[in-house]
């Protein structure tokens, strides 16, 4: 079903959530060719996009592939995320900007005063969106918690001063700060942020199946899904959710050989994107762990993945496993 964000015309109701360390370029690619609606990349500080050094410029990279494609941006002051958003404007030209209200981590809520830290000044919140939706061509959108804890639940508030400040969007994480990724997320909270507003609700939390996908569609009303965590290895979930919300396919089990041919195009991605040979195997030993997931023999696969220092290495010790299995 096509929806919208502001201008942004978007295919499906399935949004790639923004993963530290996961969404990079070839990932999201991965995800686009699922046919995933909408990637965001991982996030940014505004400070490392102003100064953008060598490892920011690899975080920014993108390809047309990928869009409509939207960069998640955090900070904590209106002006410092203003010439951030306005830099990414006129450099890579994401179709959206998100401003991240959610990032329970530490470093970043505590120590950075952004993230989730911003769910408790109303003022700022309001402040920052105005200011940035004011100086850029393309639409402004935000990913907001339940609030900071459970005393202080005001996803609602915040969702109406989102739109009231500019906003495009807003996706609804239906944790609190202190939860960080525990516990089960509160749909109703979606529910309730989306009767609230007029713009565009992304509900996200606790999606693992297409059936979940289709279960919070429902409960919800949200205008689409945001998929974390359920992906790490599994970017078929992606698929499979717009087979079945779109035209009720049922999924089907995914095979070792797949899994295996995935790893590969992931990390050949990662090469193509012209990251080093051994930055690119470092990388994907960690995400082939999680393609593994649920293989026979996958605890002493992963741990021989965790060895391997070149793409050849890595690509043998598949082979051999798929040969192994095989017999």
């Amino acid at each position: 079903m096509e929806w919208k964000i502001g201008n942004v015309k978007i295919d499906n109701q399935i949004v790639l959530a923004p993963m530290a360390d996961v969404c990079d370029s070839s990932f999201r690619c991965i995800a686009k060719s699922m046919g995933c609606g909408l990637v965001e990349t991982e996030m940014i500080s505004d400070k490392a996009i102003i100064h953008c050094n060598g490892k920011t410029r690899e975080m920014l990279y993108m390809t047309d592939f990928e869009r409509p494609l939207s960069q998640q941006i955090f900070g904590s002051t209106a002006e410092s995320l203003k010439h951030a958003s306005e830099y990414l404007c006129e450099t890579v030209k994401p179709d959206i900007i998100d401003i991240n209200m959610g990032c329970p981590v530490r470093k970043v809520a505590l120590r950075g005063h952004s993230g989730a830290y911003l769910l408790k000044d109303s003022n700022k919140i309001y402040d920052i969106i105005s200011t940035i939706a004011d100086s850029v061509p393309v639409p402004i959108t935000a990913k907001i918690r339940s609030g900071w804890d459970f005393e202080n639940i005001n996803a609602v508030e915040v969702a109406k001063i989102l739109e009231d400040a500019g906003a495009s969007a807003v996706t609804v994480h239906p944790r609190t700060k202190i939860q960080e990724y525990k516990g089960k997320a509160d749909w109703n909270l979606i529910k309730e942020v989306k009767e609230a507003v007029n713009i565009p609700v992304i509900g996200n939390g606790d999606i693992k199946t297409c059936y979940d996908a289709k279960k919070m569609l429902d409960e919800t009303e949200c205008d689409a899904i945001m998929i974390g965590r359920g992906v790490l290895g599994n970017p078929w979930l992606i698929k499979e959710c717009v087979d079945y919300l779109d035209y009720g396919i049922e999924p089907k089990k995914v095979s070792a050989e797949e899994k295996i041919g995935m790893i590969k195009k992931h990390c050949e991605l990662l090469l193509k994107n012209k990251i080093d040979e051994d930055i690119a195997v470092v990388k994907m030993r960690k995400q082939a762990s999680y393609y593994m997931k649920g293989l026979y023999k996958n605890a002493i696969i992963k741990n021989r993945i965790f060895q391997v220092n070149t793409k050849e290495e890595l690509f043998d010790l598949l082979d051999n496993y798929l040969k192994e299995i095989e017999r």
